[in-house]
C-alpha cells in the first residue's frame, strides 16, 4: 500500500521529533499528502541537519519544546487539537545512552508519558501512533526474529528506554485512551538508512563523513547482524497504520517494520555496498569487542504488518544502500536537498 491523499488531505497531525532525520522525511512526506501539520521538537541538533537543508518548517507549524516538560507540551497538544499524533522524538542512540543515560529514560519514558497524558480527554484525537524500536525485545542473541509478542528487555538504558515506553503505551492505552475512543499503537522499526542523517554513531552518516574528509572509516562491529531498511519503508508502514486505524480502530497494538526476515545483513555488507555505491573509501575494520555492550544479532517478524495492513518491504538492501549513498554525493555536489527529498518519495510511491 501507499498513503492514500484522498484520506489525508486536510488532517491534522500532531508530529513530534520533526526535526530529527525521520521527522523530517515524515514531515515532507505529510505535506505532499495536504497534511495540515503541527511539529514538537528540539532545534536540529546537528549541523548539518535535513530539516534545514530540506526547509522542513516551510509550511509546517513548528513548536520548540522539551518533551519532558509536561506543562508546555500540554499546552502544545491543547491548541493543536490534532486527529493523528505520529510520536518519533526521543534520544535515540545506544551510545549516547550510556553516556547520559538519566536523560535517556526521562526523554523516551516520561516524555511518551506526557504526550499521552495530554490525550486524555482531548476530543479531536482519534489515532495515535508511537514510534520506538527494534531493540524493545530482550536479546537472546538467537537466530530467529522477534515477534511482536516476544519478551520486552534491554541491557543498555536505550534499549531499556524504548521497551519502558512500550509498557507505558499498552498502560494508557488500556486504561485511559481505548475507552475514549483513540486506537493507540507502538510500532517498533528496524534499523533505518537513507539521505539526510548525519547523527553521531550512525553507520552510514559516519561513514559519509570519513570518506568525504578522506578518512577510513573506523567499525566497531563489523559481524553484528541488523534489520536494514531505507527510512521511507516505516514511514510508509506509520502512515499505512495510522490509516488503517482511523477505519479500524480494534486493530491498535505493537506492530514490527522491517526488511523480509531473510534481508538482515551484517554491518559489514552494509559497509562493502556503500564503499561500491560511494566509489571510493578506506574501511577499517574492528574485532566485535569495541566499546560498550550492543546486541550482535537482531531481526524482526513482519509477518503482522503484511497481514493486517498490507504492506511488504519495496526496496532491497542493494537498492536501498544504492539510493543513500546516491543521495548523500547529490547533496554533496550542490544538489536541492527538498528536491531531492521529494523525488525519493514519488519514486517510493511510483513502485509498484
Amino acid at each position: 500500500m501507499v498513503p492514500s491523499s484522498e484520506f489525508w488531505l486536510g488532517k491534522r497531525v500532531l508530529l513530534t521529533g520533526h526535526t530529527g532525520f525521520k521527522g523530517s522525511w515524515l514531515a515532507l512526506w505529510l505535506r505532499r499528502l495536504g497534511v495540515s501539520v503541527s511539529g514538537v521538537a528540539l532545534p536540529p541538533n546537528t549541523s548539518p541537519s535535513l530539516f534545514e537543508l530540506a526547509d522542513v518548517g516551510s509550511g509546517v507549524d513548528s513548536h520548540f519544546c522539551d518533551i519532558r516538560d509536561a506543562e508546555a507540551l500540554g499546552r502544545i497538544v491543547r491548541n493543536v487539537q490534532p486527529e493523528i499524533v505520529f510520536h518519533l522524538s526521543a534520544q535515540p542512540l545506544v551510545r549516547a545512552s550510556y553516556r547520559d543515560p538519566l536523560e535517556t529514560f526521562a526523554t523516551n519514558v516520561m516524555g511518551t508519558a506526557h504526550l499521552l497524558d495530554a490525550l486524555r480527554g482531548l476530543d479531536s484525537v482519534r489515532v495515535t501512533v508511537m514510534v520506538t524500536t527494534d531493540k524493545v525485545y530482550r536479546n537472546n542473541e538467537w537466530a530467529y526474529p522477534y515477534r511482536e509478542d516476544d519478551t520486552l528487555g534491554g541491557h543498555d538504558p536505550y534499549s531499556a528506554s524504548k521497551a519502558a515506553s512500550e509498557i507505558v503505551i499498552a498502560s494508557y492505552r488500556g486504561a485511559f485512551l481505548a475507552a475514549q475512543g483513540v486506537a493507540v499503537a507502538s510500532a517498533r522499526a528496524g534499523n533505518v538508512i537513507g539521505g539526510g542523517d548525519w547523527s553521531d554513531d550512525r553507520l552510514i552518516p559516519d561513514a559519509v563523513r570519513a570518506w568525504q574528509s578522506g578518512q577510513p572509516l573506523e567499525i566497531r562491529r563489523p559481524q553484528a547482524i541488523r534489520p536494514w531498511q531505507h527510512v521511507l519503508e516505516p514511514l510508509a508502514g506509520y502512515l499505512t497504520l495510522a490509516q488503517k486505524l482511523w477505519e479500524h480502530p480494534e486493530l491498535a497494538g505493537a506492530y514490527n517494520f522491517g526488511p523480509e526476515t531473510y534481508g538482515a545483513a551484517t554491518v559489514r555488507q552494509v559497509v562493502e555496498l556503500a564503499c561500491m555505491a560511494y566509489g571510493d573509501g578506506a574501511v577499517s575494520f574492528g574485532d566485535d569487542n569495541e566499546g560498550p555492550h550492543e546486541a550482535g544479532c537482531l531481526a524482526l517478524e513482519t509477518a503482522k504488518a503484511r497481514a493486517v495492513l498490507g504492506i511488504s518491504p519495496k526496496w532491497g538492501l542493494v537498492e536501498t544502500v544504492n539510493r543513500t549513498m546516491a543521495w548523500y554525493r547529490a547533496q554533496h555536489e550542490g544538489a536541492d536537498v527538498r528536491n531531492l527529498c521529494e523525488t525519493e518519495i514519488a519514486a517510493y510511491e511510483a513502485q509498484p
